[in-house]
């Protein structure tokens, strides 16, 4: 089986680890938002990874850089709807804390990434 280039990226990597995490930590919520924070968070923390295998499909730096961009956009929808969460009480502090470490480094990666392809 072939391994595509994203799939190779320790950005792409952390991003489907956060993915796994999010469908974890959603799975407690309250059956009333399933239409709303729960599939928002879900939708917004695949999107990341997503924009991160369609980047690499792209033929110039400045594409790419695009796409990592909308990539770290999603993170901060992401980080946006874990600090909501957290408000209403649906996920506690500490699942709050490794969520949002898990995002700060994820959105490092992409800065550099980002960085790396405008710069190349």
């Amino acid at each position: 089986m072939k391994i595509y280039s994203f799939e190779k990226l320790d950005v792409w990597q952390e991003s489907i680890t956060l993915v796994k995490a999010i469908y974890s930590l959603t799975e407690s919520f309250l059956n009333e938002e399933k239409f709303g924070l729960i599939s928002q968070l879900r939708r917004d923390s695949i999107s990341i990874s997503s924009n991160l295998a369609e980047r690499t499909s792209r033929k110039t730096q400045k594409d790419k850089a695009h796409f990592s961009t909308i990539s770290f956009s999603s993170a901060m929808e992401v980080l946006n709807q874990l600090i909501i969460s957290k408000d209403l009480g649906f996920i506690s502090k500490n699942d709050y804390i490794l969520a949002r470490n898990k995002i700060e480094k994820i959105t490092n990666m992409l800065n550099a990434l980002r960085s790396y392809q405008l710069n190349k």
